[in-house]
């Protein structure tokens, strides 16, 4: 997938990251496409993943959910907007299905931290995971101050 690839996870910090790869996506007119990741429990000794078929409504809500944070950001968003705009959600753990949807991007784009975890941390475990193993350049949009 060339272009911009932006995670999101509907924390405040990816709507930081969202917007920024709106903006950066409509200046470069490349393709943006935004990835959430219905978190699955790893499998037996982390190998693959335990997915079900029940999960097919969770991750149509996940996907819902980051639709509706695109059209929040998209409406708020001042100057020109990026053509095309595709909004993917997959079953995974998040690290690892971005990673693998950054194979072909020109970019990646995360969010300093998510919504897990903790507060006092300055990057999380997922934008740490992806700066140190994407195989393109990433962008981590750090939080308000």
């Amino acid at each position: 997938m060339p272009g911009i690839l932006v995670g999101v996870d509907g924390s405040h910090h990816s709507e930081r990251a969202l917007e920024w790869a709106m903006k950066e996506a409509a200046l470069r007119h490349v393709p943006l496409t935004v990835l959430t990741v219905h978190q699955v429990p790893a499998g037996w000794l982390g190998r693959g993943t335990a997915g079900s078929p029940e999960d097919t409504s969770l991750l149509e809500g996940t996907k819902a959910a980051a639709q509706e944070q695109v059209d929040k950001v998209l409406a708020g968003l001042g100057g020109p907007h990026p053509e095309p705009v595709t909004v993917q959600a997959v079953d995974g753990v998040p690290a690892e299905a971005l990673l693998s949807a950054a194979a072909d991007a020109d970019v990646v784009v995360v969010g300093a931290r998510g919504s897990g975890g903790f507060a006092r941390l300055r990057m999380g475990s997922v934008s740490d995971q992806v700066a140190h193993h994407a195989h393109c350049p990433v962008v981590i949009v750090p939080h308000d101050r």
